[in-house]
């Protein structure tokens, strides 16, 4: 096995400085795809096993992705798994006290094989036909004030999905006993990017049958009832 870190920060930090050798993931074009709707649907299984094989990223590699506490590395996490790669892991950038090097690097090109996993996404017409089912828990990933519908900065309608509850994706405390326990649980967020670390967090404390809402409010509002409050 090998470690590849991949730095899931835009390009010019990356530039700036970056783990030696890392390979680096353009959140809005590497991360990000056409596949589904809302802000950033996720990538085909061509284009992110383009991407990855380019990274250096085959049979055999353990990948660490990194990025500044903005839900990016634990984005790549969850789409590694999801094209069947499960050899992962997360890192924030404020941790790596080693060496840093700038500019781009020369990476040896490795065959990504994509084998998608079924079974990890949850779609907006189970959620809509599922509302207040009390065997499914939504969890949202975003901000207090936005999950109460305080304040939306991003999409034009502010609230959530009805019946959802609040784990904000910062939040460092332990994951609530409810949440750990729930039958089912789908998480969200505005974008299907933020969701990803608390799927990360659920995974890491037993729960790796969670699963991500890709479209998240973003797609949502659009679609469904709004709560607030």
């Amino acid at each position: 096995m090998y470690a590849r870190f991949v730095d899931c920060r835009p390009r010019e930090a990356y530039l700036a400085g970056h783990v030696p050798g890392a390979a680096h993931a353009d959140p809005e074009l590497d991360l990000t795809g056409d596949v589904g709707g809302g802000r950033h649907p996720l990538p085909s299984e061509e284009s992110f096993a383009a991407w990855a094989s380019a990274a250096g990223i085959g049979p055999g590699a353990l990948v660490v992705g990194y990025d500044e506490g903005t839900g990016w590395a634990a984005r790549l996490w969850w789409l590694l798994r999801h094209f069947g790669h499960d050899d992962a892991a997360v890192l924030r950038f404020d941790a790596w006290h080693g060496p840093l090097r700038l500019g781009t690097e020369q990476l040896q090109r490795a065959e990504f094989v994509p084998r998608p996993r079924g079974g990890d996404t949850a779609e907006a017409d189970e959620l809509l036909g599922r509302l207040g089912d009390p065997g499914l828990t939504l969890v949202d990933a975003r901000a207090p004030e936005r999950w109460r519908g305080d304040v939306e900065p991003i999409d034009p309608v502010a609230g959530r999905i009805p019946g959802a509850r609040n784990r904000f994706f910062q939040d460092e405390t332990p994951l609530p006993r409810e949440l750990l326990d729930a039958d089912e649980l789908v998480v969200y967020c505005g974008s299907g990017v933020t969701a990803c670390a608390v799927l990360h967090e659920l995974f890491l404390a037993g729960r790796e049958d969670a699963r991500l809402y890709p479209g998240s409010f973003s797609e949502w509002y659009g679609l469904g009832p709004v709560e607030r409050g």
